[in-house]
């Protein structure tokens, strides 16, 4: 095999950004040979976007056994994604799902013991993994360079979303089409990203406010606390409803601190560290000695196509993987936890009970209530 022959499940508006990237050839070792939509309304909008060469399907199981595909982008809405992909991985494609893994951990918990019992390269579309800004700061936590890890503030408001997105989808900010707001669908990436760089905290504190200025049935406003083994804490604010927003993580340890803000990474260091500085200053005032380091790094980039390179890569070469599938649980935990400390007006202990979030998840999508909304076509920009 010299290039992996992918299929898209879904060609919606991320559907779509995959689909012109491997159009493009932007994946040398990669190409696009069939597309999967339900929606038999878009196909005649989706023949124009592929050509007459890509062959369209409306089961996504019928293209899983075609023979024309070796691997398949997920790119549904969120509840499909572990069923889609276990059946792909059970007709032995290989499988990139894209974010969130799923809508809660039980679900996502069991597509993966399905992975790992299957003989296929499993992915995360978590594109923001080879941005070499997060690259760097994780490269610093791991070597030591912060020391150990004490504090880390992530703000994450820029996801402004209008009411006229929110209605642009039947399924989008219910909880029976999306199984959350902002969280599910906006904050994956940076949920993600939080795990992977300070781990995974002991028990959490949430606010989330469903339907601030929004006509929406979820959340689209969330302050959370976090507290972790070593004693360190974290908090992770985000929203849909504010502009101009900021994207600003800062993770503080023993030995200095991170600020990734702007496109830009910027870092202090103490000459020596915090707890060592402590035990030993006898003149009241005074702090360690801290200098602004000026780190090598690359320019910003979070380009989807970087991941499905990587996933060629994997398929053909056993490259190792950024993102692998079963990392996906961890952001989601996150995420379900927020929801059921805010459901419960309490703490939540990780790990959390599963059966009492899914309860009170059904009881919500119980409620739900479907949207009507207009007939789209796909632009000139690929966005429908």
């Amino acid at each position: 095999m010299e290039k992996v022959r992918f299929g898209i499940i879904g060609v919606g508006n991320i559907g779509t950004v995959h689909a012109r990237y491997l159009l493009a050839g932007t994946v040398k070792e990669a190409c696009l040979t069939a597309v999967c939509d339900n929606n038999l309304n878009k196909h005649v909008a989706i023949r124009q976007l592929v050509g007459a060469e890509i062959e369209i399907f409306s089961d996504a199981e019928a293209m899983l056994k075609s023979g024309l595909i070796d691997a398949v982008i997920v790119s549904t809405p969120h509840y499909d994604h572990p069923d889609l992909s276990m059946l792909a991985m059970r007709h032995g494609i290989h499988t990139l799902c894209e974010k969130p893994a799923g809508v809660y951990t039980a679900q996502v918990r069991e597509m993966n013991e399905f992975a790992r019992g299957c003989n296929v390269v499993f992915g995360m579309m978590f594109n923001q993994r080879p941005n070499p800004l997060y690259q760097k700061v994780k490269d610093l936590i791991d070597s030591g360079e912060l020391g150990e890890l004490r504090r880390s503030n992530w703000i994450i408001t820029n996801w402004y979303r209008s009411q006229s997105y929110y209605n642009s989808g039947g399924w989008r900010a219910t909880w029976k089409g999306e199984g959350g707001g902002v969280l599910l669908n906006q904050d994956p990436h940076q949920l993600d990203l939080w795990q992977w760089l300070v781990g995974m905290p002991v028990r959490m504190r949430a606010f989330c406010q469903e339907g601030k200025h929004r006509q929406i049935e979820v959340e689209n406003e969330v302050t959370a606390y976090a507290e972790y083994a070593n004693g360190a804490t974290g908090v992770f604010i985000t929203t849909t409803a504010e502009a101009p927003g900021t994207n600003r993580l800062e993770i503080a340890g023993d030995r200095g601190k991170v600020v990734v803000e702007d496109g830009k990474l910027r870092f202090w260091r103490l000459r020596e560290s915090e707890t060592e500085f402590n035990a030993r200053w006898q003149n009241g005032f005074g702090e360690p000695e801290c200098w602004e380091v000026t780190l090598p790094v690359a320019p910003e980039s979070s380009e989807h196509y970087v991941v499905t390179a990587n996933f060629a890569a994997a398929v053909l070469h056993g490259t190792p993987l950024i993102a692998p599938g079963t990392d996906g649980i961890h952001g989601l935990t996150l995420s379900n936890a927020m929801h059921l400390s805010t459901w419960t007006d309490g703490w939540v202990d990780l790990p959390f009970d599963e059966a009492l979030f899914k309860k009170l998840l059904d009881e919500r999508i119980a409620r739900s209530v479907d949207k009507q909304v207009e007939s789209k076509t796909l632009d000139a920009s690929g966005t429908w």
